[in-house]
């Protein structure tokens, strides 16, 4: 996994972010054993409770869960990453339109520009 961080997020935000890409994009199946808070830190280049706050985060929003003895795993619920995957293509999706509202095209010059491509 690319772990380059920028400088406009807190670290552990950015985390989140690539962890959920990971989840939905398929690179980490339903199911799948995420390798310790530890490994990914140093993987990372992150302090551990930097990683641990990341990993909660994605607890807290159903995508990952622990195991007591096993660790932590990728959810299963398909639903679950789909509506993540949803949510996020949403974002990318509103953050386009705005930046091509600051160029100066409206809804049909986006959808003209979109056309020219085909």
């Amino acid at each position: 996994m690319d772990w380059g961080f920028r400088n406009d997020l807190p670290i552990y935000s950015q985390l989140v972010e690539k962890i959920k890409l990971g989840i939905v994009s398929g690179a980490l199946p339903p199911g799948a054993r995420l390798a310790s808070v530890r490994d990914m830190a140093m993987e990372a280049g992150v302090n551990p409770n930097t990683m641990q706050r990341a990993l909660q985060e994605l607890e807290r929003e159903g995508l990952v869960y622990s195991q007591r003895t096993a660790g932590r795993f990728v959810t299963e619920d398909v639903k679950v990453i789909e509506d993540m995957k949803k949510t996020l293509a949403k974002g990318q999706l509103e953050s386009f339109l705005q930046a091509m509202k600051e160029l100066g095209y409206d809804r049909e010059g986006i959808i003209a520009l979109l056309k020219e491509d085909e």
